[in-house]
């Protein structure tokens, strides 16, 4: 039995390498993303928001992380951003992503985003699921989007409007 309830914070520098761990976990399993590797800190800090960064710590340990990107530099999409969202193999199935999801939806609306949008594989049930349990909708599939190990993937689109923020 678990002491400690998992905690949710914000994301700091130090907790790279954790994070980065994971992140790595997820590149291994070729449903996560198109990246092949990790990349370094300075790179992945300047890639993603400063505000919306999360991670869940479970027993002093970071398990899962969240994080918003922008879609574009155009003012127009100003309240537009992209999720990112890793939780570690041992972590998984405990409902940490749900909770991850719900508090980075809580923070990215106080930062004026009106909806959020994720692409994931359609091989990634388990990230659609935590997304549509999260209020995301599927949009579409964007056919042969990337190419990676010799093969074409496709990318389904989801996207979560605020309730709050642009109404």
């Amino acid at each position: 039995m678990r002491s400690e309830p998992v905690v949710i914070r914000e994301m700091s520098a130090g907790d790279w390498p954790l994070v980065a761990a994971i992140y790595e976990e997820g590149i291994a399993t070729k449903y996560a993303t198109f990246e092949t590797a990790t990349p370094s800190w300075e790179e992945w800090d300047s890639r993603h928001l400063k505000t919306c960064r999360l991670v869940s710590v479970d027993a002093g340990r970071v398990v899962a992380w969240a994080a918003l990107s922008s879609v574009s530099q155009r003012c127009i999409y100003s309240g537009v951003a992209e999720v990112s969202i890793y939780v570690s193999a041992g972590a998984r199935g405990r409902g940490i992503g749900r909770r991850l999801v719900e508090r980075l939806v809580l923070a990215s609306e106080r930062e004026g985003i009106w909806t959020l949008q994720a692409g994931i594989f359609p091989e990634n049930s388990s990230s659609i699921k935590l997304h549509l349990r999260c209020g995301f909708r599927i949009v579409g599939t964007r056919e042969r989007l990337g190419r990676m190990d010799e093969r074409w993937w496709d990318v389904l689109l989801l996207e979560r409007r605020s309730t709050t923020v642009g109404v």
